[in-house]
C-alpha cells in the first residue's frame, strides 16, 4: 500500500494536551487550599470519570447534542453494561516487559505515515456532512466516541445533501485522555493500509487542531449485535448466521496469515461486526489491534484489553496475546450465533451467565448438542450443521490455545455448512425434541420434575418422560431419512 507525503505529527497535539492536564492541576491545588471546593472538584472528576460527550471539542458545534455518554458499543443498544463490559487490566505496570504499562501518558514523536488514498477532511467538511452532528445523525456510540451518519462527494471531500453522494459513517474523537488518541492513531495505522472484503473500508480522516475524526463506508444493516439481541429485532435466519460466520471468519484469517504484516485483531466480538446491505460480515475497530510476533517470539505482552466473556483465559491472565486469543473470541461468537445468548448475561440463573462455560457441556454431545440451539429458529436449522458449528466452537474454546485451530481452518470448516438442507423441522428428531421440550413445560407447570429421561411423580412413581413409537430415541444417530419439506428453506 503506497504511502503519501502526506504525514501526521502528533507530538504537539499530546504535548499541548498534557499542558492543559497541568493546568487544570493547578487550578485544582488551588481550589484545595480555598477549603471545600476541592471536595467538590474531586466528586465532580469520579461522577464523570469514564464518560465522554458525544459533542466535538469546537465550540462553533451545536451545543443540543451535548451530554450523549458511550457505552462500549458500535451501535445503538438497549442491552445491560454487563453484557459488554470492558475487561480491566490485571498486569502489573511494573513488568517492563509489557510496552504498554511503562508510561501512562506517552508521547507520541513518531511520524504517522497515511496511506496515499486516504482522502483528508477539514472539519468543517465533516461538521457540514453530518448536519452539525446533530442527534438525528447519530448512528452509535463507542469507547473511541460517537458515530455520525453523513453524506460526502463519490470522490472527493465536500459535504453533499443528505442522501446523495456517497453516505459515510464519521466517527469522533473523545477527548477525555489520550486512549481515544492512541486508538485513533491505529485505526490510521492499520485500516489505513489493509484492503479486505470483509473489513471496513477507512475512507480519510481529519486532523485539525484538536480534533480527530475518522470517515468509514456506511454499513447499512449495523452491527451483528442488534440483530442477535435488540428487543425486537427478527431472529437471523440459519443461512444468514452462517453467512456471517464465514465472513468474520475470512476477515480473522486475512488479518493473521494473509496480511503483509499479520495482525491480531483483540477486539472480536458481535458489536464490531458490521453488516452491509446483503448481511456480508466486516470487522470494524481497529483501536485496540497489535502487529502479530515475529521471528521466533511467540507472543505479544501488552496491558489486557478488551471485553469480559470474548477475551481468551490465558491473554487475561498473562498478558501474553497470540493469534489464537481471537481464535477463542471467535469460538464465543459462533456460540452467540447459535444459541441467540450473549456472552455475559448476569440476567439468567447461576451457572448461565458466562456463555462458553455454561455451553460446554453441550458442545460435542450428538445427543445434547440440540438444546444449544437458538429456539427462535423454531427448526428452521440444518441439523449436521448445526452439529458442525458446535464442535467448531468447542475446538476454538480450547484451554489450550495450541489446541485452536487457525483460522484458514475454521473458514474451510464453515464453507461447506452452507450448502447443508437437512433442516431440523422436517425431521422425526426435532419433533421429538418439540415434543420432549412440550411435555417438558407441562410438567413444570404441574410441579413434576424429569429426571434422567424419567418424570419423578410426587407420590415417587417413576413414569417414561417421553414416548416413542418403536422405542426409537430422539437422538441425531436415530433420525430418519425424510426428504425436508418444500418449505424447509430459510
Amino acid at each position: 500500500m503506497g504511502l503519501g507525503p502526506d504525514s501526521i505529527k502528533a507530538e504537539n497535539w499530546a504535548l499541548g494536551k498534557s499542558k492543559e492536564r497541568e493546568e487544570k492541576k493547578k487550578r485544582r491545588r488551588k481550589k484545595k487550599r480555598d477549603g471545600r471546593e476541592g471536595e467538590v472538584g474531586c466528586w465532580i472528576k469520579l461522577r464523570f470519570m469514564g464518560r465522554c460527550s458525544c459533542m466535538p471539542f469546537r465550540s462553533k458545534v451545536n451545543s443540543s447534542i451535548s451530554g450523549i455518554s458511550t457505552n462500549y458499543v458500535e451501535s445503538k443498544s438497549t442491552n445491560s453494561k454487563s453484557a459488554d463490559e470492558p475487561v480491566v487490566p490485571v498486569v502489573s505496570s511494573t513488568v517492563t516487559s509489557n510496552p504498554e504499562s511503562t508510561s501512562s501518558t506517552p508521547m507520541f514523536s513518531e511520524e504517522l505515515k497515511v496511506a496515499s488514498h486516504l482522502r483528508k477532511f477539514t472539519f468543517n467538511d465533516l461538521k457540514l456532512a453530518t448536519r452539525n452532528f446533530r442527534p438525528e445523525s447519530l448512528l452509535g456510540e463507542g469507547g473511541f466516541g460517537c458515530v455520525f451518519k453523513g453524506w460526502i462527494e463519490e470522490n472527493g471531500t465536500a459535504p453533499v445533501k443528505p442522501g446523495t453522494g456517497l453516505t459515510v459513517a464519521v466517527k469522533t474523537l473523545n477527548h477525555d485522555g489520550l486512549q481515544g488518541h492512541k486508538e485513533w492513531l491505529a485505526e490510521i495505522s492499520f485500516l489505513g493500509n489493509l484492503r479486505h472484503p470483509n473489513l471496513v473500508k477507512l475512507i480519510g480522516y481529519c486532523i485539525e487542531d484538536d480534533q480527530r475524526l475518522l470517515v468509514y463506508e456506511f454499513m447499512p444493516r449495523g452491527s451483528l449485535e442488534n440483530h442477535l439481541f435488540r428487543k425486537g429485532s427478527l431472529p437471523l435466519p440459519w443461512s444468514i448466521r452462517l453467512k456471517i460466520a464465514l465472513g468474520a471468519a475470512k476477515g480473522l484469517a486475512f488479518l493473521h496469515e494473509e496480511a503483509e504484516r499479520p495482525v491480531i485483531y483483540r477486539d472480536f466480538k458481535t458489536s464490531n461486526i458490521l453488516l452491509d446491505a446483503d448481511y456480508n460480515a466486516k470487522l470494524s475497530d481497529f483501536g485496540l489491534a497489535k502487529d502479530a510476533p515475529e521471528g521466533d517470539k511467540t507472543h505479544v505482552s501488552t496491558r489486557v484489553m478488551g471485553t469480559y466473556g470474548y477475551a481468551a483465559p490465558e491473554y487475561v491472565m498473562t498478558g501474553h496475546l497470540t493469534s489464537k486469543s481471537d481464535v477463542y473470541s471467535f469460538g464465543v461468537v459462533l456460540l452467540e450465533m447459535l444459541t441467540g445468548r450473549r456472552s455475559m448475561d448476569k440476567n439468567r440463573p447461576n451457572g448461565e451467565h458466562n456463555l462458553a462455560e455454561w455451553a460446554k457441556p453441550f458442545l460435542e454431545d450428538r445427543r445434547r448438542f440440540y438444546r444449544l440451539i437458538d429456539p427462535r429458529l423454531e427448526g428452521h436449522f440444518s441439523i449436521k450443521g448445526a452439529q458442525k458449528a458446535s464442535q467448531l466452537a468447542a475446538h476454538c474454546l480450547r484451554r489450550d490455545q495450541k489446541a485452536r485451530p487457525l483460522m484458514s481452518e475454521v473458514v474451510e470448516t464453515l464453507e461447506p455448512l452452507l450448502n447443508l438442507k437437512d433442516m431440523a423441522s422436517s425431521s422425526y428428531f426435532f419433533q421429538a425434541m418439540q415434543a420432549e421440550r412440550s411435555r417438558s413445560n407441562l410438567n413444570a407447570k404441574n410441579g413434576i420434575r424429569a429426571q434422567g429421561g424419567f418424570v419423578v411423580i410426587r407420590n415417587g412413581q417413576p413414569v417414561r418422560s417421553l414416548s416413542i413409537p418403536h422405542g426409537t430415541h430422539p437422538s441425531p444417530n436415530n433420525i430418519p431419512r425424510l426428504s425436508p419439506k418444500p418449505n424447509g428453506k430459510v
